[in-house]
């Protein structure tokens, strides 16, 4: 199989910082790891090519210092790496996101399946992996939790919804956003890291993957962000230490004042 898995390098979820002017996250000088839920579609892609043999290649958009996920993700397992980087890709929102990814795997060429995690942790949309499979024309089917079979021409997957399971089938080649459920990642192997760090990850620019730069990068991006806040605690509390019998007794005392005050008791 030609497995094509699609992944992020997110900042480390306690160091997200976004720009007050162009409402764009801030990466540089930030630690950054591969999006944890696209470590579920990574395994996915290494389980089914160790079932059916065939390829799994990476691809990821970001600034040079992604290649560190791209080769993480080759530590694992996968086959190949490309990175798509360049300025005209700054501050491309989901759909410009979603449409830069597709040309890339347009390059490609074959694919039976592409796999994405459920979302990314700095943006929380889902949006990518649903773009991406509309560009392409390919079906789709989100939130899947299993793959029961592959056959010829077709899949069955079990998907996550609210009121429990439910099982597609579908014609491949196909997009699938996996959840937890699906796998447990492994960990890189030593050899894995080896052959990653001596492997030269090609850098595609708008041109390199037949990308129209008016659709991508901030200009391109039909999503604006118009104001961003911090939010404020509004609620403000007291604090009532009671350490012996004398202030544990004051303590009740203004509890009940407290209740009373707001009709409580």
């Amino acid at each position: 199989m030609e497995i094509i898995v699609l992944i992020k390098q997110v900042p480390e979820t306690s160091n997200v910082k976004m720009d007050d002017k162009t409402g764009t996250m801030v990466r540089e000088g930030v630690e950054s790891i591969i999006n944890p839920l696209d470590l579920y579609a990574i395994e996915t892609g290494l389980q089914l090519r160790e079932k059916w043999g065939g390829l799994v290649t990476v691809i990821s958009m970001g600034p040079p210092n992604a290649e560190k996920a791209i080769k993480e993700a080759m530590a694992m397992g996968c086959d190949k790496g490309i990175l798509l980087t360049g300025k005209e890709f700054a501050g491309s929102d989901t759909w410009a996101t979603s449409y830069a990814l597709s040309r890339a795997v347009m390059k490609i060429g074959k694919f039976d399946l592409i796999l994405c995690g459920e979302r990314a942790t700095d943006g929380d949309t889902g949006q990518v992996g649903p773009g991406v499979a509309s560009f392409l024309d390919v079906p789709l089917v989100t939130y899947v939790s299993a793959i029961d079979s592959i056959g010829d021409m077709t899949i069955v997957v079990e998907r996550l919804v609210e009121g429990g399971y439910e099982k597609v089938r579908m014609e491949i080649p196909a997009l699938l956003t996996v959840v937890k459920e699906i796998s447990f990642p492994r960990l890189p192997t030593l050899r894995g890291k080896q052959k990653a760090k001596k492997t030269v990850v090609p850098n595609w620019g708008a041109d390199d993957a037949g990308i129209e730069t008016d659709k991508t990068g901030l200009n391109g991006s039909p999503t604006r962000v118009v104001k961003i806040e911090t939010p404020k605690i509004t609620r403000g509390g007291k604090v009532v230490f009671a350490r012996d019998e004398e202030s544990a007794s004051r303590a009740v005392e203004e509890l009940v004042q407290f209740l009373a005050a707001r009709e409580l008791i």
